[in-house]
């Protein structure tokens, strides 16, 4: 169905970042890509200043560890990218530059503060020029 597909992967949701990978094999055409994408968010400034230099890369580094290990874990062949920057705005970029068709993102129960802030799966829905499968949580 879908040629290239960006599989957008919160670490902190492991178990759901198994299912979307799974989930976009399942929806890849024969000969399509799969890109796992974890975005680091940028420390803001007045933070910054008092963590180490070098912490945005080390976690980028950890990052693709833990997301390389949950790709062999789902046995989902699949390219392994990391950004940092604002999470929707990121996975867009992503989607666009690779020329995707098709985001995956995995969702949560909303709470309060997503009625001031909005999540950022619907930022991705409300802003991508391709297809986007929002994968909700069972409640």
């Amino acid at each position: 169905m879908y040629r290239k597909i960006i599989v957008a992967v919160a670490l902190g949701g492991i178990e759901k970042g198994e299912k979307i990978l799974r989930k976009a094999a399942s929806l890849l055409d024969d000969g399509g890509e799969i890109i796992a994408l974890n975005v680091v968010e940028d420390v803001p400034s007045y933070v910054a200043i008092e963590l180490p230099a070098n912490m945005v890369e080390d976690v980028m580094k950890d990052s693709r560890g833990q997301l390389e290990a949950l790709v062999a874990a789902a046995g989902v062949a699949a390219t392994v990218e990391i950004r940092n920057g604002p999470p929707a705005k990121a996975i867009i970029s992503a989607a666009e530059s690779h020329g995707a068709d098709l985001i995956i993102v995995a969702s949560h129960v909303p709470d309060f503060s997503n009625y001031f802030i909005g999540a950022t799966a619907d930022r991705v829905v409300r802003h991508a020029k391709c297809s986007v499968l929002v994968d909700r949580q069972k409640v």
